[in-house]
């Protein structure tokens, strides 16, 4: 059944890292910066062939003599990107009085990631609520496999409070109310007790609601305050370093023309990941290439503040992390993976856009062959990478009229606890559910599938023959194992078992949907971006998405609001040192 008819061009796609300039990038080889007039033009990576182009994503530094400089500006710090990280900083140094400028490369500032981790902090002092930080470094550990700097993340332990101590300064003279979430995980999920530490903030107005001004717009409007602006449509185009020696500035491409800033005390890179470089996310991590169906990150994140720095001499982490959450709702028969037309046009893209939250409910889960193969109780990307060693990349979650109960029972955390309190919406006086409003969206765009009985949804799902068969076995063995209440197959705890008999039955199609890259530059404990004999690089910092050294191979989503924590406790830290 649903043959992979992009498989041949997709795998054709995929590229690996090689050479000379794939070793520095790795840290492996030097990576010497080129003056000016000696530097080699930047390779095209557009509508080029495709295999070429991954393995090729790091190209060189441009060819910018001073001629083509237009405009020369002077400041003790220059932050790159407008984002979660170059915003707090941009805040922070114009509270300290440092002299910065700040440069984005959109018209805009970044989107913001509203929920944020921080420790020991007052919301949750109030409660008595404490964070076993041993507990946590554990878990942080574990997650990357030890592919971390353990002294990094001890900084944003013993400096988080201070950068939620600024943030809750700003966003409460606006009116927003700090919300300081206590997680309770009530059975473990996927046969494993994880750690859910207390320490995740997000903000609402004074009725719970969320009619507030978003942070970074507060950001802005607080630099502006204080006679500052952005410098918008500032493409990073290199860094500026003398031979060997210290990072003094970088230059922009402008609708103007070359734009150079030279930076008396530092350059902060805070220019997000590479989610948006089809090339690098081939090359880096092709197992994203190869699970993600849909796109939800920043079509400015195209790693060009990781490549400068790597021209530059900086090394990266030697893994790729990304944060995929298992969202990615797509029409029947839709494979995982950039798709044949968008790679024959040479602007390769994700075949949907956006998160269908319910995605992450831990209902059965099956591949494109009818088979279950996994725990469905997981962390978000682990169905899609699962699912990235199955045919076609995507899966198949189903559910009955249920739906409602189940996930209230399955009680999930974080923002895919939002499906249970949702539906709460839709909830009548005698308890039912009412399923057709709330999947209303999906069910007219064809995304969702809904029939009354499983042979009729199999038909709709595109399961035929053996893959049938298989699926309508799978149901059935689900039933018993719900009955049972023990997942003897793959493990999944009781509480998050479910059965499939009540009509209506409803089936979708999931990949994964691609925030961010969380992989980047080696950094310090103080940020300081590193070479690849990890000595830092003196005037060359980072912060967040850009910068490594925390993550790797995934996002650890059960710690809630870690990845924008450290972002801004990062971006905090490095002007810290400037003040």
């Amino acid at each position: 059944m649903m043959e992979n008819k992009m498989d041949i061009s997709r795998r054709g796609f995929i590229g690996t890292v090689a050479g000379a300039g794939a070793l520095a990038a790795f840290g492996l080889a030097g990576c010497a910066p080129k003056a000016a007039a000696d530097a080699e033009p930047m390779a095209d990576t557009g509508a080029v062939e495709r295999a070429d182009a991954a393995s090729d994503w790091l190209g060189v530094a441009p060819e910018i003599s001073e001629g083509d400089i237009v405009a020369t500006k002077e400041c003790d710090l220059l932050i790159v990107g407008a984002g979660n990280g170059g915003m707090a900083a941009a805040a922070y140094a114009a509270d300290q009085g440092v002299d910065f400028i700040i440069c984005e490369k959109g018209e805009t500032v970044g989107a913001t990631r509203h929920w944020f981790a921080a420790l020991g902090t007052r919301p949750f002092k109030d409660q008595g609520v404490e964070v076993d930080r041993q507990r946590l470094m554990g878990e942080i550990v574990r997650y990357s496999q030890g592919n971390c700097d353990q002294r990094l993340i001890r900084m944003w332990m013993d400096e988080s409070n201070d950068m939620f101590e600024f943030v809750d300064g700003i966003m409460t003279a606006s009116g927003a109310v700090v919300i300081a979430d206590e997680f309770d995980m009530p059975g473990g999920m996927g046969g494993t007790p994880y750690y859910t530490s207390p320490c995740e903030h997000h903000y609402g107005d004074a009725n719970g609601g969320r009619d507030i001004e978003e942070r970074n717009v507060l950001f802005e409007k607080h630099i502006n305050e204080a006679g500052k602006e952005i410098s918008f449509g500032h493409e990073l185009a290199k860094l500026v370093r003398e031979e060997g020696g210290r990072v003094t500035g970088a230059i922009f491409n402008t609708p103007d023309g070359y734009v150079q800033i030279n930076a008396a005390k530092g350059v902060l890179l805070t220019t997000g990941g590479y989610a948006a470089n089809p090339d690098m996310v081939t090359a880096l991590s092709p197992v994203t290439a190869q699970s993600v169906t849909a796109l939800g990150y920043n079509q400015n994140n195209t790693g060009g503040g990781i490549k400068a720095a790597l021209w530059a001499g900086a090394a990266k982490d030697l893994t790729s992390a990304t944060m995929i959450f298992d969202r990615g709702l797509v029409a029947p028969g839709t494979p995982a993976g950039y798709t044949a037309e968008s790679i024959e046009a040479g602007q390769p893209q994700f075949p949907g856009n956006g998160q269908f939250n319910p995605g992450t409910q831990p209902f059965l889960k099956v591949n494109m062959r009818g088979e279950r193969f996994a725990n469905e109780s997981a962390d978000y990307d682990y169905l899609p990478h699962a699912a990235a060693q199955q045919p076609g990349g995507t899966y198949v979650a189903v559910w009955d009229g249920n739906f409602g109960e189940d996930v209230q029972r399955f009680h999930t955390l974080g923002c895919s606890a939002m499906t249970r309190n949702m539906v709460q919406m839709y909830k009548a006086e005698d308890g039912s559910y009412d399923l057709d409003k709330f999947f209303e969206k999906e069910l007219g765009d064809g995304r969702l599938q809904k029939a009354d009985t499983l042979e009729e949804l199999a038909d709709l799902l595109g399961f035929d023959a053996d893959a049938k068969t298989t699926f309508l076995a799978e149901c059935e063995r689900y039933n018993e194992l719900f009955d049972a209440q023990e997942d003897s197959d793959f493990g999944k705890e009781a509480y998050r078992l479910s059965e499939l008999r009540t009509p209506p039955f409803f089936g979708a199609t999931l990949g994964g949907t691609l925030l961010t890259t969380i992989d980047g530059i080696r950094i310090n404990k103080d940020c300081q971006a590193l070479d690849a004999e990890g000595n830092p690089i003196d005037g060359l910092y980072a912060a967040g998405d850009c910068s490594g050294s925390v993550f790797s191979g995934c996002y650890p989503d059960q710690l809630h609001g870690f990845a924008c924590g450290r972002t801004m406790t990062e971006a905090i830290h490095v002007v810290k040192q400037m003040a």
